[in-house]
């Protein structure tokens, strides 16, 4: 995790703190901060950490996908079910699960999980044998889970398993620095890849960088500077060369009454405009995974 900033160097500490036990952690944070990154540091500090690393994000399958992927299924489980599957609970066999997005668990798995926690245990879909299993639950979301617990949503037994340590993970416009210090980083990231070679931000590019908001956090950041590099050329990365939002060129004035909620639905629809569709691109241009972008129309009834 790259970072100079106080907020995070306090993280940090919590974080080689937590990683010597077995305790469950939530990873609280808005989308775009890294919270797979401080899932993954808590691996590799732990005991477990010559183990396997397993990831899923929870809100990118159907009920019956999720559960395959998660518990595994026997041949003929389902329709489709042409072979027998391990599942990741199994093959993170001795070391770390990651759960992302883990408020988006139906709630018939939150109580198969739930039995895997207290029990160490499970069935695949489909079996009969119950298969053991040695794996630490590292979750994520970012949503309040107490929110979900009292909206029925998430089952509060369960919340107290996934959440006996609770981490929060800052937004970049709260890390101190953090912003300049991850920008320069990109720029050698991208400087490798050998099509043009940037040494120098213009004051005024520098100074839309620090005063931007950054919804999309440090994947919008880093998104951004690629934009940069891809349509623009020279050792100077100028203000002219970042997106339209980064050089004050919003919503139209009318836009700006809207409530949260419309003007939310109103920068998805701009995105799918400018990728003509695409909703990968989209993502990338809105500093979002496309599992994120998927909740986002989902909710706004823009899924088609």
């Amino acid at each position: 995790m790259l970072s100079s900033s106080p907020q995070m160097a306090r993280l940090e500490e919590l974080v080689r703190r937590v990683a010597r036990t077995d305790a469950g952690v939530l990873v609280r944070g808005e989308t775009g901060t890294g919270k797979e990154l401080v899932a993954r540091a808590i691996h590799d500090l732990s005991p477990r950490g010559s183990g396997p690393f397993r990831a899923v994000n929870c809100a990118t399958f159907t009920p019956e996908m999720l559960a395959s992927e998660l518990f595994g299924h026997v041949k003929g489980a389902f329709t489709g079910a042409v072979s027998d599957r391990r599942g990741l609970l199994r093959s993170a066999h001795g070391g770390t699960l990651f759960l992302d997005e883990i408020a988006e668990l139906p709630l018939d798995i939150q109580a198969r999980l739930l039995r895997v926690l207290q029990e160490r245990k499970f069935t695949p879909l489909g079996g009969s044998q119950t298969v053991s299993v040695d794996v630490r639950i590292v979750s994520a979301t970012h949503r309040a889970l107490r929110r979900e617990v009292e909206e029925r949503r998430f089952r509060e037994d369960l919340m107290y398993r996934v959440r006996v340590v609770p981490l929060f993970l800052p937004p970049l416009r709260e890390r101190d620095g953090d912003i300049e210090a991850l920008a320069d980083h990109f720029v050698e990231e991208f400087n490798a890849q050998g099509f043009r070679t940037v040494t120098a931000f213009s004051d005024a590019a520098r100074d839309a960088l620090l005063t931007h908001r950054w919804p999309g956090n440090v994947r919008e950041l880093r998104n951004v500077i690629e934009y940069a590099f891809a349509v623009g050329e020279g050792p100077t990365l100028t203000r002219d060369e970042l997106p339209p939002e980064l050089r004050g060129e919003g919503p139209a004035p009318e836009a700006r009454d809207l409530t949260p909620v419309a003007l939310e639905r109103e920068r998805l629809a701009d995105a799918l405009r400018r990728a003509r569709g695409k909703k990968g691109r989209a993502a990338e241009l809105l500093g979002m995974s496309r599992s994120t972008l998927w909740r986002k129309l989902r909710e706004h009834r823009m899924a088609s």
